[in-house]
This record gives C-alpha cells, structure tokens and sequence, in this order.
C-alpha cells in the first residue's frame, strides 16, 4: 500500500501540543523577545520543514472499520461490566468513530482513535495495544539540553530526576502546575487521559503523569512549574535527541525503579522477615522458591509481605504460598461471575412485558438479553481445600499494598482478608483484575476485553476502587525524595508495638 507523508500539525498528540502552545504565554510574546534556538524550533514546529516523518499507512480503510466493528462487537457480548456505561453514549461513540477511522490517514492515528473509543470502558484488564509502526517513535522525558522525568507523589507531579547541572533550573520535588497554558490536571484531562485504559481514577493520573510530556521529536510543550522554594517558572521544551550529560540522581535510585528478584528475602530487628512477592507468573516458580524460606519463616516473631510491585499472573502461584499463612482448612478466594449468552432466550425476550418479569427469573432474563442488558451467572466463590501436611505459618502477617499490586496480587489480598494475623499496610491497591479474552486486530495489534469479575466473598466491589489498607500510609514528596520506605517503617513499627504489649 502507498505510504503517505504525514503532517505533525494534523497528529492528535502534535496538534494538541501546537494548539494549546499557540494560546500559550510564549505566543503573547513579541517573536522578536525569544532566544534564536527557540524561535527556530517554533518555525519549524509550525512549518514542518524536515519534519515530516513517513509514518506507515498500512491498513485499508475497509479493514479499519472491521476492527473498530470487531472490538465494538465484542465489547457488546463479552464485557463483564457493560451494565456499567452508558449503552446510548458507547454505541453513539461507535457511530461517531466509523468516518474517522476511514479517514485516518495511517496506522498512528488508527489505533490512537480505537485507544481513545476502548478507554471509555474504564477497565485496567481491557485495552488496546498497538503494533510497532513504522515511523512512530515517542520521546517522553529528553528535551536535548533538557530532562525532565516526572513522578506522581501525594496527589502532585514532581520532578523526580534532571541532569546534574540543571539541578537549580530544576530542583527535585519541582511541582508541575501547568502545561501548555492549562493547570495539569486540566491538561491531563483533556489530552493524557481519554487515551489510557484503567479501573480507577488514581491509576489513571499515575500512567497519565508518565506520558504528560510524550510526544514526536520536535514536539513543545510549554510548562510552569513551582519550586520547593514557592518561586514559579516557566519554560519552553522541545523534544530532541539526548545530549550527554549526569544523571541527579542515578537510575536505579527510586524505588519505583529498581531492579527486583521475583523474590527477595531479609530480615529485620527482633526476628521480623521480610519476603518481598514481585511476580505470580507461572514463570517466576516464585512459589517453588518461597518453598525454600520455610524453614526460616517458622521461627520469625513476625513477617512482612510486600506485595507493591506484584502485577499478578496465576492465581493458582499466589496461592500455593498464601495457604502457608492460611489458619483455616479451605482458602476462600475471591466470588466471580461471566455474563450469559443465550440467544434462544434473547429472541423470547421480544414476546415478554416486564410486568410479566416480576418472581420470575427466566422471562426476566430473556428480557434484559433482548433489550440489551448483560446477564449474569449466579456467582461462585473460589474454595480451595488445604492439605493436612501443608506447613502452617501462623505469626503475624503485615501485607504491604501499594497501587502497582495488581489482578492476581489482589486476589492474594482478598484471600487473606478473613485471617484476624493479617493486616494490610499500605495505599489502596490497584483495583483491577479479572480474565481478559484476547484476540486480534488489524495490522498486528490486538484487544484484550475483560469477561470475568471478581468480588470479595461476600459481594463487595473492589474492581474500580481497590482493596483498601487496614493502616493507611502515602509517601509526601519529601519521603519519596530521600527515599524513605514509610510503609515498611509503619510495618516494622507495627511489630515493635506487639512487642511491647
């Protein structure tokens, strides 16, 4: 298929970016007040001169419409939690959506526009994920002369990270308040976030702060921020190759960005083990490895399980470990349930009055299947018997939680909610989990839709919310900053206040 040129000031993520910089305080200013490098890259923001990168248009506008079609159909039969949007609005979004990826001019602006329609199911286990396209390649903190690498601390984006020598233009804990001309969480709003995929809204800003500065090479953003002094500064950044400089601080520093083991084991003061559950993969054989710690969790006073940087994988893994610390015969997992199709009883449905629904579930249901609505089988909780010979940890148990522990993580949590030994420490967790059905979509890339959902024992939602901590514990700008591990603190001085009962 014939490659078209394609033009930055027509991109969703370029045009954003050029329009909101044009209402920007830099273009109240008189052109001939700018530095010569930053008229220059204005120029050719907005000509596009050597600016135009061939960016892949390899999907028929037929094709396009099949997948926005297949994704929009599957949603319709699949989605465990259809009954919670707004069927008129999604299906008009459908509507609305068949012209524009038609028109869309390459495969980029195809699959931002499927992202865009998929991120209004506000599901972390439903998303689209694009193929590699050729010529599309996202900077995301690099301004050349300039980094910046944010980080979202107590309800703030900061700046966690800049070269060595631009530290006093800078600062750590730099505040971001404005970009482009709007306060953050406004430009979030219109321009990060309806592109991003998840259950809750605190995942959402989380994501949302690590892509707020993505864009082409060449891209400007505009941004105000507000030092730890108070005083207020505005620059100008334009993506463009990184020139060599130092790192403040090194990679690896935060904890957010070390490297981690699927486990990694110490111990503290007053015999307190620290087991630390990065992976429930089938992969990892974490399970297997956790196997090998027995010996020496049997004789701590206490344990800590951190669970921050666990996005799942097996159920099946978390609980091979989590029954060690079960005092019950049986582990009570999560309930969950998928949607009934049946279309026999969804063409009944077009005979019965809702009047004639009432004490009686079948007519209900082919009602509710012909008019639209999912239905739901009777939910089934996971029970699963625990063997006589099985080793019993039976110390107390902190779990530490944090908004990276995830899907099969949480069904670890929800496990462990009946065990009186078992507290959770923490932030609340992630809020997402469940099956995702899987398939393909045009031009290498694929959807995944979520068809099961998971609930505590006794009904209660957590998916969209999260599980929430038992002690309540968020880092401050300054904690994150000089790397204290306040949730571990409170963890260890749980312990300590046992002890001294």
């Amino acid at each position: 298929m014939q490659q078209r040129v394609f033009d930055w000031r027509n991109d969703i993520i370029f045009k954003q970016t050029f329009l909101q910089f044009k209402a920007s305080q830099y273009c109240t200013m008189e052109i001939r007040k700018l530095p010569a490098k930053y008229f220059l890259l204005l120029f050719l923001s907005l000509t596009g001169i050597k600016a135009r990168p061939q960016i892949a248009n390899t999907i028929s506008p037929a094709d396009k419409v099949f997948g926005l079609s297949k994704f929009w159909q599957e949603v319709n039969y699949n989605f465990v939690y259809l009954n919670r949007i707004n069927r008129s609005s999604w299906d008009s979004a459908y509507k609305a959506l068949i012209p524009q990826v038609q028109a869309s001019r390459n495969d980029y602006e195809y699959y931002r526009l499927l992202q865009k329609f998929c991120a209004l199911l506000r599901d972390g286990h439903t998303e689209i994920i694009s193929p590699p396209i050729k010529g599309v390649n996202y900077m995301y903190n690099t301004f050349g002369d300039d980094l910046i690498v944010l980080k979202r601390v107590d309800k703030k984006v900061i700046i966690k990270r800049t070269w060595k020598r631009t530290l006093e233009k800078f600062p750590l804990g730099s505040e971001i308040i404005g970009v482009n001309g709007l306060p953050v969480e406004q430009f979030i709003k219109d321009s990060v976030a309806p592109y991003i995929s998840s259950s809750t809204d605190f995942v959402r800003d989380d994501i949302a702060t690590g892509m707020l500065l993505k864009g082409f090479p060449g891209s400007s953003f505009n941004i105000t921020i507000k030092k730890p002094t108070g005083e207020q500064a505005s620059y100008l950044l334009t993506h463009a190759k990184v020139k060599d400089s130092v790192f403040y601080p090194k990679i690896g520093v935060y904890p957010d960005e070390q490297k981690r083991d699927f486990l990694e084991f110490k111990t503290f003061d007053n015999n307190i083990a620290y087991i630390a559950l990065n992976s429930f993969f089938v992969e990892s054989r974490i399970d297997s490895l956790f196997e090998k710690l027995l010996p020496s969790l049997d004789k701590s006073r206490g344990i800590i399980i951190d669970l921050r940087y666990n996005g799942g994988g097996d159920d099946g893994v978390a609980f091979n470990i989590l029954k060690h610390f079960i005092q019950d015969s049986v582990l009570v997992g999560s309930a969950s349930t998928t949607r009934i199709l049946d279309p026999f009883q969804k063409a009944i449905g077009r005979y019965i009055e809702v009047a004639d629904t009432t004490g009686k579930p079948d007519k209900r249901d082919a009602w509710l299947l012909y008019n639209g609505y999912p239905v739901f089988k009777q939910p089934g909780v996971w029970r699963s018997p625990i063997e006589k010979e099985i080793k019993k940890i039976t110390v107390p148990v902190v779990l530490l939680t944090g908004i990276n522990t995830e899907s099969a993580a949480e069904d670890f949590v929800i496990a462990a909610d009946n065990q009186k030994h078992i507290i959770k420490i923490g932030e609340p967790t992630n809020g997402s989990t469940g099956m995702p059905y899987r398939f393909d979509l045009p031009g290498g890339g694929y959807a995944r839709i979520c068809v099961k959902k998971d609930m505590y024992p006794d009904g209660r939602e957590f998916v969209g919310i999260g599980i929430q901590p038992d002690i309540k514990v968020v880092p401050t700008v300054k904690d994150y900053l000089e790397i204290k591990d306040v949730a571990l603190e409170a963890a260890l001085q749980y312990f300590r206040k046992q002890a001294g009962k």
